[in-house]
């Protein structure tokens, strides 16, 4: 369903970069997927220069300036909510951290940001006026959201207790890999970070999007200044997936699914 207009609880609705020069990565972004660039607002200034990427007129992603010099450029994920600060109150239960709110974002919503017991940042969203990306699963919009960890058995028991999320193990990968589940569909992955991952990388929640053409993605990136951080590969019964660092370094990925047997 390529087009939504509402969200279950504790599925991912919304992503959103934080960047050093929203300008240039709006034009990244832009040459990328072609999205356009619009206020989140009628007064920028209220909303803290944070915008919206748009595609065919739809909301797809978000985009914001860094908010203090330690803040890494990042890509992040929002889940969801019926209730920020019932999920809040889980997520502590369950080991977690708040790293930031629960705060209203005017009329938007509320949102909160969470630490995972392992160090991952998530995002929780409770809907108001913004519910979240109007077009997902299409070229040049959202198409995944997966957990990158060394500690699984940590994030299988968090995220149930936080969102009701059910762990499946998923039969086609070649290596193991986990599904995340809300009413029986998969809404998520869970990657398992083994000694092939350099250290300094610290668990962390990717960012999916769907393109025709992964290698032209790959190519097209470098053209824009990015860099190709893991080059095109094939992933049985998923499609074809590279990840992406853009000009400023923040890490996305790209997924060309596999054609639909007839």
């Amino acid at each position: 369903m390529p087009e939504r207009s509402s969200y279950a609880h504790g599925v991912p609705s919304w992503v959103d970069v934080a960047s050093p020069d929203v300008d240039a990565s709006a034009a990244f972004y832009a040459g990328l997927f072609g999205w356009e660039h619009v206020a989140a607002g009628e007064n920028p200034e209220e909303t803290g220069g944070y915008g919206m990427f748009t595609k065919d007129g739809k909301l797809v992603a978000g985009i914001g300036p860094l908010q203090n010099s330690e803040q890494p450029p990042v890509w992040s994920t929002y889940v969801n909510v019926d209730d920020a600060d019932d999920v809040v109150a889980k997520a502590q239960e369950a080991g977690g951290q708040v790293a930031m709110g629960p705060i209203d974002v005017m009329e938007a919503g509320r949102m909160a940001f969470l630490i995972d017991p392992s160090g991952a940042f998530i995002g929780i969203w409770q809907p108001g006026r913004h519910h979240g990306a109007e077009l997902v699963s299409e070229p040049g919009a959202l198409g995944w959201n997966e957990l990158a960890t060394r500690d699984t058995d940590a994030a299988k028991e968090f995220y149930p207790a936080v969102f009701g999320w059910v762990p499946t193990s998923w039969e086609g990968s070649e290596v193991p890999y986990t599904t995340w589940n809300v009413d029986g569909q998969p809404i998520g992955g869970l990657m398992g970070m083994d000694e092939n991952w350099p250290p300094e990388v610290p668990a962390h929640w990717m960012t999916y999007f769907i393109v025709e053409d992964a290698d032209d993605a790959a190519a097209k990136t470098k053209e824009l200044g990015g860099t190709v951080a893991v080059p095109p590969f094939d992933a049985p019964g998923v499609g074809r997936i590279t990840v992406l660092n853009d000009p400023h370094g923040t890490a996305f990925s790209v997924m060309a699914p596999e054609a639909a047997e007839e």
